[in-house]
């Protein structure tokens, strides 16, 4: 009966663990950048987009901005088509 009490809490340990899941995603993000960094390992930036190390320049001017008060106004995206409603399409509440 003794040996019973010395194996019957290593047995409810083991058979807890058989219990747990195991994440199917686990290491998802290392293969995302690996793929990105395979698909194209030398991006080519726009002149006039971001270019790596140049946050800390913009990011000086926005600090500036924001704490004089004179933060640019948001622009507001636009489409240059229209849509119409269709099948599916919802107007909203009526």
């Amino acid at each position: 009966m003794a040996t019973f009490f010395k194996i019957a809490p290593a047995f409810a340990m083991l058979a807890a663990t058989a219990c747990t899941s195991v994440d199917q995603g686990l290491g998802e993000a290392l293969k995302y950048d690996m793929a990105m960094q395979t698909i194209d390992p030398d991006p080519v930036y726009p002149a006039d987009g971001a270019q790596p190390g140049d946050n800390a320049e913009v990011g000086v001017g926005a600090v500036r901005r924001y704490l004089q008060g004179t933060v640019k106004e948001v622009v507001p995206a636009t489409t240059t088509s229209s849509t119409t409603g269709g099948a599916g399409a919802s107007t909203g509440p009526k």
